[in-house]
């Protein structure tokens, strides 16, 4: 499994890398037919200073194509935050573990060309808001786009996979996602879930 260790204002040095590189690597044996890859972010809060949190750490690893999952954690250490994160990315293995296989084993016997693909767009707020830190702006954003909508500030081609119900909900789970558009592998007919405020999970069933 190639991982990538990068800091925003905290030092990864060889002590933390290796720290993270074991840490994985136990969680893929454990839990993994295989794992491709895992990128690992650290950052430093100095607003949180008084509660005693200084450092998070994010994981997202790809367990194959289109299938990834997220964790996130917390802690006045660096190596404490990895370590709250990795536990969030076990327990969502541990609940899904053989159905996470499956489900990587199947996509990879899917074809490339078969895969549906969709264009996400990024909208600019419509009262002028500053558009979400990191957004590249697309060519035709900064003219405005003359459509019933906020300005387009970024755009990317995003996969439409074809999945169960319940698959669905368990990408959403692993990504920690607010929402996600399927192909229902049952009925053929597009599908959404998406994350409640009562943190239940909602389904649209759109019709055929």
């Amino acid at each position: 499994m190639h991982i990538t260790v990068a800091g925003k204002q905290v030092e990864t040095g060889e002590a933390l890398q290796t720290h993270v590189r074991e840490g994985l690597s136990v969680i893929a044996r454990k839990y993994f037919d295989h794992a491709l890859e895992a990128n690992v972010t650290f950052r430093r809060d100095a607003s949180r200073s008084k509660q005693g949190v200084f450092f998070t750490c994010d994981i997202n690893l790809k367990a194959g194509r289109n299938l990834f999952m997220r964790g996130e954690g917390e802690g006045p250490d660096a190596h404490r935050a990895f370590e709250v994160a990795a536990e969030h990315v076990a327990k969502r293995l541990r609940r899904y573990r053989r159905r996470v296989n499956d489900h990587a084993r199947s996509l990879a016997e899917t074809r490339l060309n078969e895969a549906e693909t969709a264009t996400q767009y990024v909208l600019q707020p419509e009262d002028g808001e500053e558009a979400e830190e990191g957004a590249a702006a697309a060519p035709e954003a900064t003219a405005g786009n003359g459509l019933d909508h906020g300005a387009i500030v970024a755009e990317q081609v995003t996969e439409i996979a074809r999945l169960s119900v319940s698959e669905a909900v368990m990408r959403l789970d692993l990504t920690q996602q607010t929402v996600l558009m399927f192909r229902n592998s049952r009925s053929g007919a597009l599908n959404v879930v998406y994350r409640r405020q009562d943190g239940c999970v909602g389904w649209i069933d759109a019709p055929a």
